[in-house]
């Protein structure tokens, strides 16, 4: 590939000294780019956007707000009625997080549905992993700030699940709550941390670009490219593309924005926080239902025997660490898929299986949002039984004995007569 070169004389003297105007030139506008990508790939660079919405407006936001236990939830009224446009930044950044969550939660499943996690991209697929938990951790914090009642009994809820950790457990409590119960310290750190946390966010999200730069893009046929037939310029043909994704995506994000700003939080929220009342049931976010409801899906006690030994787990303790495994497995998953081949196109028990997952996912989903009794929690925990099976013991088996379909050469000869069993059944 050729260097650019530059006509305008202080472009030119710039990137003489500082190739900025060149790397950009290599990675977003001559970077090769699997011809055959679908709309599915557009949900990486929605994410990214929103990430950029999600600071600008969160820095705004933390100009006019006041991290203390007497004055967090007045300084959010005072930002939605008072401060020029503080509505709008506000109804942005809190429809934002669902819509960040939805845009991830999308990327993820588009990855394991086309194995965009397997060889060479292991890392980019950890590395996402790793940012999504970081969201987890920005969304928790980012929940407790308006001091509402659900805030403060999801912090109180939430924190006492270190608990669980062996010998340092209480200690570590101790410091996320800088105290022994929820108060103005709690509020205080959980502030910092929701400041700090997308910063680490954006710095984990220029590792995983790095990361995919080096091995390029995935592409929906699960195949390498084999030379520049098979690829075309990221610009104008992908900017275009992601371009009208964006201004569909903006439609529906705007439509919550304005039209229904509440739709995705708790009326309970909206009451000052007080520790004497407890809601009637403490329900997080949508987007951290599915692990509520494994969380609360583990029996009563989890007998596990070492030997002759019988290990009693309490359920608290159980149900801690099936929540963070559901998570952590997924990074597993480049090692527990064994299939050679990538794309569900050309796995027709895999891609069948795969939807069952999903809906399982959204059955999780629902479960969650429910007291954890009768029906509800023997749906709940059938449905977490199933999420861990799926991961770490059906994909190993379905990839060892599964038949698949033939693979195309090449993606320019999956789009030709002799290449036609590329298609998507």
């Amino acid at each position: 590939m050729s260097e650019p070169t530059w006509k305008n004389p202080i472009v030119k003297w710039i990137d003489h000294r500082l190739p900025v105007f060149t790397f950009v030139h290599h990675d977003l506008v001559d970077y090769p780019t699997p011809k055959n990508l679908n709309y599915w790939w557009n949900f990486g660079s929605l994410a990214g956007i929103v990430l950029v919405i999600m600071i600008a407006t969160g820095i705004f936001l933390a100009m006019n707000y006041t991290a203390h236990v007497d004055y967090a939830f007045d300084s959010i009224e005072r930002i939605m009625r008072d401060v020029n446009y503080g509505w709008l930044m506000r109804y942005l950044h809190t429809n934002g997080g669902s819509m960040f969550f939805m845009c991830v939660y999308i990327h993820i499943f588009r990855g394991m549905y086309y194995g965009s996690y397997k060889e060479p991209r292991e890392l980019l697929w950890i590395i996402g992993i790793l940012i999504f938990l970081a969201m987890m951790a920005t969304a928790f914090v980012g929940y407790v700030l308006p001091w509402g009642q659900m805030s403060f009994w999801a912090a109180t809820v939430i924190t006492n699940l270190f608990s669980v950790v062996p010998f340092f457990g209480e200690a570590i409590v101790n410091w996320l709550l800088g105290g022994f119960s929820v108060d103005n310290p709690t509020l205080n750190r959980f502030f910092s941390f929701h400041y700090l946390l997308p910063f680490i966010i954006f710095a984990l999200v220029f590792l995983h670009l790095w990361a995919l730069h080096t091995h390029k893009s995935s592409n929906p046929l699960g195949i390498d490219v084999k030379g520049d037939e098979d690829t075309i310029p990221f610009h104008p043909y992908y900017t275009a593309k992601d371009t009208f994704g964006l201004g569909v995506f903006l439609i529906f994000f705007m439509g919550f924005t304005f039209f229904a700003p509440n739709f995705f939080g708790e009326p309970e929220n909206y009451i000052e926080a007080n520790p004497l009342v407890t809601p009637p049931e403490i329900v997080p976010e949508w987007y951290f239902l599915p692990y509520y409801a494994i969380l609360r899906a583990v029996p009563d006690n989890f007998v596990d025997i070492w030997g002759i030994l019988p290990v009693i787990i309490p359920a608290k303790t159980a149900g801690v660490i099936a929540m963070f495994a559901s998570i952590l497995v997924l990074a597993l998953l480049p090692w527990l898929d064994t299939s050679k081949v990538r794309s569900a196109r050309f796995r027709p028990i895999y891609k069948q299986l795969f939807w069952i997952f999903i809906i399982d996912c959204f059955v999780l989903g629902y479960i969650g949002a429910h007291p954890p009794e009768g029906h509800f929690l023997i749906i709940g925990r059938i449905a977490t039984a199933y999420y861990f099976l799926h991961l770490v013991v059906i994909i190993p088996l379905v990839g060892w004995f599964e038949q698949t379909k033939p693979v195309p050469e090449s993606i320019s000869a999956a789009v030709t007569a002799a290449g036609s069993d590329g298609k998507e059944g």
